[in-house]
């Protein structure tokens, strides 16, 4: 592996890693640049209360009656504006769609309980449950099984 850094005072700051495949190293790479880009949190209102809220004391962003939700690690729920498809483009890559209309903070997520009906929950450690598509359950099976 190579590494290469250029400080120049007059060109634009970017990063560019190139891989063979994404990997544990190249997320933590992810999320070193997005914190230091300052795009590591988003805004939230509840009631009379506008709160900036950084991603890693966020446990999921879901979909809630048309309104896009973030809840905290404490269990509170904050209205955002952004739309779901726009979040994920910024959320750091510990970030994983579970099903629809929920990304979930892979490391808030306590377990997964499988339910009656042969479905799955993701209950994340403020006690917030959701539920685990098929088809996410597969893709966060195969992340697991690739670490």
């Amino acid at each position: 592996m190579r590494y290469k850094l250029i400080i120049d005072k007059n060109a634009e700051e970017e990063v560019i890693a190139v891989v063979h495949a994404p990997s544990a190293l190249t997320r933590q790479i992810e999320d070193l640049v997005r914190g230091c880009s300052g795009t590591d949190s988003l805004m939230g209102c509840r009631e009379d209360e506008l709160r900036r809220l950084t991603f890693g004391d966020l446990a999921c962003i879901t979909v809630l009656d048309r309104k896009v939700i973030a809840v905290d690690t404490d269990g509170r729920q904050y209205r955002i504006r952004d739309r779901l498809r726009d979040l994920e483009d910024i959320l750091p890559s510990y970030f994983i769609r579970i099903n629809r209309s929920t990304l979930a903070n892979e490391h808030q997520i306590e377990r997964f309980d499988a339910t009656f009906g042969g479905g799955v929950d993701a209950v994340f450690r403020c006690g917030h449950r959701d539920y685990v598509s098929r088809r996410c359950f597969a893709q966060i099976r195969r992340r697991y099984e690739g670490k």
